[in-house]
């Protein structure tokens, strides 16, 4: 099974990102606010991109160092 990384930008200008094998699914969970705790509380605005890994174990690890960037800035 593919697996993604995707990258949200909530309404507050915050980003957000996450991993699932279905991106659209995924992003319609946090419009409903059925996602993710984070996405309840900062709606997303909008999809900014996705990127396909070959098993979760590489996306969680991309997943991971995205965050870290994140919150160095």
């Amino acid at each position: 099974t593919q697996w993604f990384v995707y990258l949200l930008e909530c309404r507050d200008g915050s980003l957000y990102t996450g991993i699932t094998v279905d991106v659209p699914r995924r992003y319609a969970e946090h419009v409903a606010g059925t996602g993710a705790r984070y996405t309840r509380s900062h709606p997303p605005k909008r999809l900014l991109g996705h990127y396909a890994y070959p098993d979760r174990s590489q996306a969680s690890r991309a997943e991971h160092a995205i965050k870290q960037l994140l919150i160095s800035q």
